[in-house]
């Protein structure tokens, strides 16, 4: 057999298509556009800080604009300093997807509002949701990066109509995605999908240009003895989350009777790729630093997504007090915390933060630093 056996990722999706007889195959077609997003952004990453980038589809999409034309510096929605290859990424996803006929429109973390698809176009029943480049702080350091997204059924009236979408279309629960995955570019590129049914792992031959099926049904190993979180920010912690860690820093001799290691890539996905290969638990979790940002992490485009997946591979998802899935959302960049991983892991968390707060430690509201410090 061709691959020596193995899949493509478009042979898996006809595979996985064939289970919905009534299926029209734009589904397909899109996921593959995703996938040659990722393959273009892959290209680019790879050459890093030399001058110029590569003539791949990735500069021929930029607006039609000639290698190394986007410049960055300029302040996204988020108040974040854009980096050349988070502009560069960010036009390779729309312009890969926006022409194909299968999108009603599409929302990006460094968009304010949502993108609509050119009239010249023909318009389709999905909604895709992304962040282009996660972790971009990494590449000056030649660390993990990549591309996480959501796809969402656009509302009924929206595929009707062919109306413009709105954010308020995109507005729509974590459990009510059609497929999530997210690619990472690291030794080699990956692409960890689900549309569903479980989750599988692509890598991308340099030779075909092909993603290949090398991680079929993927779960999230239930033991664990590693936790991630940026431990910098252990003083705006709330109880919950330092008790968790205390335990986990204890060791052998404490409570949990093993010991810990932690973790720290500063790249959700890169967190979420180890964690599927062999478990753990990430948590970027509400705190006290800023009353006006109640997380870290978006909810439409990175927490969603990694919760579908973690969810479809046997894990969990978790604000640290409900299903993130079930979360629903009230603005296009909400912004929420987020812990997943492990089952069994992410339940303690979510069970420490029901239980009252012990009564010699303070209330996050009244801690040192808190909303009512002077």
């Amino acid at each position: 057999m061709p691959l020596s056996g193995r899949w493509t990722l478009t042979r898996y999706l006809i595979e996985e298509r064939r289970r919905f007889p009534g299926a029209s195959g734009d589904f397909n077609a899109l996921v593959l556009d995703v996938a040659l997003a990722c393959k273009a952004i892959a290209r680019i990453v790879a050459f890093g800080t030399l001058p110029g980038t590569p003539d791949t589809l990735g500069t021929a999409l930029h607006a039609g604009q000639p290698p190394g034309a986007a410049t960055g510096g300029e302040v996204n929605v988020q108040g974040e300093v854009q980096k050349p290859l988070d502009v560069l990424s960010n036009a390779i996803f729309v312009r890969t997807n926006e022409w194909n006929g299968h999108l009603a429109g599409l929302a990006s973390e460094e968009m304010e509002g949502p993108q609509q698809i050119p009239a010249s176009y023909p318009r389709g029943k999905y909604l895709l949701l992304f962040d282009p480049l996660d972790g971009s702080s990494n590449i000056d350091v030649n660390g993990a990066v990549g591309s996480v997204f959501s796809v969402l059924r656009a509302p009924q009236d929206v595929i009707d109509s062919g109306r413009d979408v709105i954010e308020a279309d995109f507005l729509q629960p974590g459990a009510a995605q059609v497929a999530a995955g997210y690619a990472i570019y690291g030794p080699s590129t990956m692409l960890v999908l689900s549309v569903g049914n479980g989750v599988a792992g692509f890598t991308l031959n340099p030779h075909l240009g092909e993603f290949v099926l090398s991680h079929p049904g993927i779960q999230v190993p239930e033991e664990t003895q590693e936790f991630a979180i940026n431990s910098s920010n252990s003083r705006f912690w709330e109880p919950p989350v330092k008790r968790y860690v205390d335990e986990c820093l204890a060791g052998r001799t404490g409570p949990r009777g093993k010991d810990f290691n932690m973790r720290w890539i500063a790249s959700m996905v890169a967190e979420a790729h180890r964690i599927l290969m062999r478990g753990g638990v990430f948590m970027y979790p509400r705190d006290t630093k800023d009353p006006a940002k109640p997380g870290r992490l978006r909810l439409l485009y990175e927490a969603n997504p990694v919760g579908f997946i973690m969810e479809q591979a046997g894990g969990r998802a978790s604000t640290g007090r409900q299903p993130v899935l079930g979360v629903k959302p009230s603005a296009l960049h909400q912004r929420i915390g987020l812990v997943f991983g492990s089952k069994s892991e992410v339940e303690r968390i979510e069970r420490y933060h029901h239980e009252p707060v012990p009564s010699d430690a303070p209330a996050p509201l009244f801690a040192p630093r808190s909303l009512f410090r002077a």
